[in-house]
This record gives C-alpha cells, structure tokens and sequence, in this order.
C-alpha cells in the first residue's frame, strides 16, 4: 500500500470485500463460529452468541452496500440469535446455543445483539424488528440502571447473583449500541444514555486519570487498579489500561456529538476534548513504546508495557479514531498518525496469503495465537475500512443507507 499512502476508497472497498469472502465461511447451522488462521471451521466448531452478532451486523452493512448474498447471512444471524442463542424462558441470550447453568448473561453480549438488531432491521432482514424488541426490553429490564447512568454487568441465567462490578469495556459498547438505537427507534433517549455513560466513564475518570481509561470497577464504581493483576492478557478485561479502548472511546465520542447534534441536542465540548485527549494519549504512551513499531495490548498504571503483543483491533480502532478526528477537526497529525497506522496494517497484519488479517503479533512483529488464536473477528476490520468513508453520523446502518 505504500503507493497508496493514504488509502483510496477503491482500495477500502476491495479490503473490505476481501475480508467479507473470508468471513462468510464461519457460517454453522445455529449461527456463526470463530474461523483458524486459514479460514476453517474446527471439526466440531460451535456457534456463539458473540461472533454471530457480530457477523450478523458486519454482513449487514455489506448488504447495504450491495454486496452480494449478503442478506442471507443476516437473516441466519437473526434467526440464531432468535432461537438456539436465545432464553426463551428468562429471556436474554446465552454464550452458545441453549445455555448452560454456569454461563452468565453479559452487558457486553447484550450490547452486541442489540447493534446487530439494530443493523439487520435496516438491512431489511425478515425477523430482525422481533429482534430488536427482544434487546430492547433486555436492556431495559434487566442492564440499564438509570440511578447510575450506565449497565449493570452480568447476571445468572435467571437473572439472579448481579456481578458486583462494573466493566468501562461493556458501557463502550453500549455506547456504539446506543447510538444504532436512537437511528432506528427515533427515540433520542437512547442519545441521553449514551452521553450518561461517557460523562461517568471518560469526562469523570478517564479525564482525571491522563486521559487512561479506567477498564474496572466495584459495584459504586470505584476504581479496581489490580483487578486482573494475575490475568494481564484477558480477552475483555485485561489488567492495566488498554489503549486500544482510548482510541475506541475518542470515535464514540465524535460518533455521539455528531448524533446529538443532528438529532438538534446539545453536544457538550468536552466530547471533542476528552476525544483528542484520549488519542493522544494513546498515541504518545502506546506507539513504538518497547522499540517496536506498533501499539502494545496494555501498559501498567506507571505506564510501562505490560502486555507486548499487538493486536489487530488496537489497529483498526486507531485508524478509525485519527480519521474520525481528522473528519472533526481538519487537522493534518490526524492524518499523518492515520496514514502511519495504515502502513503498519498493510505491511503487518493483513495476510495476502490466507486472508483476513492476523489477529495477534508477537513483541517482534510476527504472526501469533497466544492471546487470540485464528482470525474469528470481522466486526473490527471490516469497520476499519467502512469508517473512512462515512460521515460522523448517523450510526453505521442508517450511514451506509445514505450513500
């Protein structure tokens, strides 16, 4: 991509296509399952609730864009996360399909199904408007706590033991939810939610901490500094700060100022300075910082590497947020950081050979599965070349539609 510099739309298109040819095999008869390195599905693959959300809302906005046989994967995903992923007698939706006693029922899921929901209803697909009443009232009975402005974390399957913590990753994500509500439903409320939870997660806390998104905390939301001390490289709640989700809360923050604004709401400025606040931040303590090229998982609260190896989503959130401030702002180290970020994509992660693009690297650059084994995830990739060519608003969905 190096003739490129900064990538053409021509060439976002044929990427995103690219990695859509690759995802469409983890297709299973009860939804979507994680894909190894060359694009296969274990002998005994599984669906799971994740992945299949995901896949539905990726496939989605690839239908919406006209790519072909597209709307058949979102219809599958719909009719999963309608039937073997769903409770049908406490309502909600499991890990995999039909439960388990031990499993629990997570904010951070939950969210995923409501944006797919939210994706499939405007992509036309037949059962997603059911669907997406089903999240609604999930999140609304049972996550959304008005006294705190933000979810509650995780319960038993029948709703029962609440986990007494509150995870920053989840509330992220019911942001980005959040936002796709209010495009579908027309309710601003949605919007109100929204801006809730970035005021207690980011204008709060990560403002007073250097701009260091605080991942964890106890049920009246103080700070758990060591939680995952013995677990630094957790999937979703790895200990220290993740820079990656700096970069992912400076584009949601531009995401909500963009829809309040259009919605005629009020969009408080320090959405646009706890944005520039957290990508520099992440920029200035993640980049290159064991002299390596790259951004590393986590640092430690002294801001030292913790957890070295690279991952794929980091990436593609920092491409996605310096576009997106560069969008808002005009301004060209938004642009030179987003052409770096790419060229460090292109020569890095996206594998010409197998397809996709490689989840994990190791501290020296090279391909690895130590933390994140096979490419089981489109939903960031295929965002990172979607963002680009979008406005800040409206979400995703009603974006693409627009085009």
């Amino acid at each position: 991509m190096d003739h490129l510099d900064f990538p053409t739309e021509p060439w976002l298109i044929a990427e995103g296509q690219r990695l859509l040819a690759f995802a469409k095999a983890s297709r299973v008869p009860l939804g979507f399952a994680s894909l190894d390195a060359n694009g296969e599905l274990a002998p005994l693959a599984a669906a799971e609730t994740l992945i299949t959300a995901r896949m539905t809302h990726s496939f989605a906005l690839a239908h919406l864009q006209g790519e072909p046989d597209c709307l058949a994967l979102v219809e599958h995903g719909v009719a999963a996360l309608r039937g073997p992923l769903h409770d049908g007698q406490n309502g909600g939706w499991f890990t995999t399909p039909f439960g388990h006693p031990d499993q629990r029922k997570a904010a951070y899921l939950h969210a995923f199904v409501a944006l797919a929901a939210s994706s499939a209803v405007v992509a036309g697909a037949q059962g997603a408007q059911g669907l997406l009443v089903d999240a609604i009232r999930v999140i609304e009975a049972h996550f959304w706590s008005e006294e705190e402005g933000a979810l509650h974390e995780s319960f038993a399957t029948d709703w029962l033991q609440p986990e007494a913590y509150r995870g920053a990753n989840s509330n992220m994500h019911a942001l980005e939810a959040f936002l796709a509500l209010a495009d579908v439903t027309g309710d601003t409320l949605w919007l109100d939610r929204a801006l809730r939870i970035a005021e207690r997660i980011i204008h709060r806390h990560a403002a007073a901490n250097g701009y260091r998104v605080i991942e964890h905390f106890d049920a009246h939301w103080q700070p758990l500094p060591d939680y995952n001390r013995e677990h630094p490289a957790d999937h979703f709640r790895p200990y220290g700060t993740t820079p990656g989700h700096a970069f992912e809360w400076a584009r949601l923050l531009l995401h909500l100022e963009a829809a309040r604004r259009l919605a005629g709401l009020e969009a408080p400025e320090w959405l646009l300075g706890c944005a520039r606040g957290l990508f520099d931040s992440a920029c200035r303590l993640a980049w290159g910082v064991d002299g390596e090229a790259g951004l590393v998982y986590t640092l430690d609260w002294d801001d030292r590497p913790r957890v070295r190896e690279r991952l794929h989503w980091v990436h593609a959130e920092a491409c996605a947020s310096a576009v997106a401030l560069l969008r808002r702002t005009g301004e060209q180290p938004y642009a030179q950081w987003y052409r770096r970020f790419w060229r460090f994509i292109d020569r890095h992660f996206i594998d010409r050979s197998a397809g996709s693009w490689h989840h994990q690297l190791d501290p020296a650059n090279q391909p690895a599965g130590t933390i994140w084994a096979g490419k089981p995830d489109l939903y960031h990739a295929y965002q990172a070349v979607l963002l680009p060519r979008l406005a800040l608003a409206p979400s995703l969905a009603c974006n693409v539609t627009k085009r």
